[in-house]
């Protein structure tokens, strides 16, 4: 099976966001390169936010090129056997934690929104990721700082997409 054989199924599989998990599955069969940052139409990317549910709190990236606070994501690589092991990755190498694993049920979210030229749309498919107890993050390459935020600051530090992913994920827990 293909990383987008795997992506299908998973956004086949999600049950909410309708309209926007179609124009995901359009995108895939409009696009045969539409997992990969190459597609220039857009592409899919896997994120995961990194949460502490004992202490309240999640693990944001001050992204170095957006510089504004984030989840972990970004590209899938070939290398990636699915979705969920692309987000766990990309939150992995992002946060320097070890011992991350996915919260159960498949993604907790999916976010498009547009990026710079000569690319048009993430197709984010976004994940939540539990921290082993007594996490020490470490800063990556691709970020300027990471940082545990309470809860209730996430909306003071954040865009309204890591919201709503807050939102969803505390839902799921």
């Amino acid at each position: 099976m293909t990383l987008a054989d795997d992506a299908v199924l998973v956004l086949k599989g999600y049950e909410d966001q309708p309209e926007l998990c179609r124009s995901y599955l359009d995108h895939l069969a409009a696009h045969p390169d539409g997992m990969w940052k190459s597609c220039r139409a857009g592409h899919l990317t896997a994120s995961a936010l990194v949460i502490d549910p004992e202490r309240g709190r999640v693990l944001l990236t001050l992204h170095r090129k957006l510089r504004m606070w984030l989840q972990m994501g970004g590209h899938c690589e070939p290398g990636d056997p699915t979705l969920a092991a692309a987000a766990l990755r990309e939150a992995t190498e992002e946060s320097g934690l070890s011992g991350l694993t996915l919260l159960p049920g498949g993604p907790v979210r999916l976010d498009r929104h547009a990026i710079p030229a000569p690319c048009h749309w993430h197709f984010d498919v976004q994940y939540a990721a539990l921290a082993p107890s007594g996490a020490v993050p470490v800063v990556s390459d691709e970020s300027l700082d990471v940082r545990w935020f309470p809860y209730a600051e996430v909306p003071d530090v954040a865009d309204g997409s890591v919201v709503r992913l807050l939102e969803a994920t505390r839902a799921r827990l």
